[in-house]
């Protein structure tokens, strides 16, 4: 790089950490920085919403702050007419701060029924491939502190238990890919987000679906809103997760000690082993360990539903239990022991 580019990069730099300058944005930084805390290279995950913008920018600081290289992918789902448009446009706004951005498009036949899960699952495994190229180990998301109060809110209309009341983490490992997925914005509120947005690109895409009352979510969304005109308060909403979270940690403590005493992952052939006293446990210790045994083998980002975990639990402390498939996984009793393997090793 000649001086000439040297000087006009560096120019670029301080104009972007300027902003830093500002109270409000300042405060924002330091609390995503320390929640952050990589010194690798990253991949950030760019959907053109106000929290993805305000994530991209924040990145872009830590980066030049770290000496770290940050890649910005956009998900082009192809679902709306305008959304090929929505991505370029998002990615000339990013371009005027120094970001350069790759769209990953989703080509092929798209779904007419539950639409949104199978395109965060789609939006999930191109992201992954992309980082898995690049040899990425963390991929950021912009979930924040109002995504933290929806989805509590909404499993607890599922009638969660408290694994499923507190699913969201800072960290998160995807499937078995040796991938993290970081949250670090997890603490802060939608509006801070917002208001960076505003003061940075002064632009944002408004997806017509987070409208949409057909989807849960957006249901939800507006409870939460309806309760906060009623006094309900965010901050003792907050308290109470991590409340739970604290009960939480107790309980995976038990959860690790019976998957490490009392059942053998055999490598060769991905198949668990869990002795007879796997299941003289609580109930809730016994559900998450074969929760997690499940969801390793069967290779699910996401875990079974607890209604069908529950189910197998009852069924395996039957006598007359003998096999059964579940989450791509192939259950079975050999004398004393119950066998978990994947169910495509069975299948001819």
């Amino acid at each position: 790089m000649n001086l000439k580019n040297l000087s006009v990069k560096n120019k670029t730099r301080s104009q972007i950490l300027e902003y830093l300058n500002k109270k409000k944005i300042s405060r924002i930084y330091k609390k995503f920085a320390a929640s952050l805390k990589v010194e690798e290279n990253l991949a950030v995950a760019v959907s053109g919403g106000p929290d993805s913008l305000a994530l991209a920018y924040l990145a872009k600081c830590y980066a030049i702050k770290k000496n770290i290289k940050i890649y910005y992918f956009i998900v082009d789902h192809r679902l709306r007419s305008e959304s090929s448009l929505e991505a370029k446009n998002i990615k000339i706004f990013l371009k005027n701060i120094d970001i350069n951005c790759e769209i990953l498009k989703w080509n092929g036949k798209k779904p007419t029924k539950n639409i949104q899960a199978i395109a965060r699952n789609k939006r999930y495994s191109l992201l992954i491939n992309q980082c898995k190229k690049k040899d990425i180990k963390h991929l950021l998301l912009g979930h924040h502190l109002n995504d933290v109060l929806e989805n509590f809110l909404i499993r607890i209309v599922r009638g969660s238990g408290l694994n499923g009341l507190i699913s969201f983490n800072k960290i998160s490992k995807y499937r078995d890919q040796n991938i993290n997925i970081l949250r670090p914005l997890l603490d802060i509120e939608k509006k801070d987000l917002i208001y960076i947005t505003k003061i940075i690109f002064n632009f944002y895409v408004n997806d017509p679906s987070n409208k949409d009352e057909k989807y849960k979510r957006t249901r939800i969304r507006n409870l939460l809103h309806s309760l906060e005109k009623e006094g309900l308060d965010i901050k003792k909403l907050e308290l109470t997760i991590n409340n739970l979270k604290d009960s939480d940690r107790s309980i995976k403590f038990y959860v690790d000690r019976n998957l490490n005493k009392n059942s053998k992952l055999l490598n060769k052939d991905k198949t668990y082993i869990l002795n007879k006293f796997f299941f003289d446990q609580s109930h809730e210790v016994i559900f998450r360990s074969l929760t997690k045994i499940i969801q390793i083998i069967g290779r699910k980002y996401y875990p079974v539903r607890g209604k069908s975990i529950d189910e197998v639990i009852n069924a395996i402390k039957q006598k007359s239990f003998t096999k059964l498939t579940l989450g791509g996984c192939f259950i079975e009793r050999i004398n004393e022991t119950i066998l978990i393997s994947r169910e495509s090793v069975h299948k001819v």
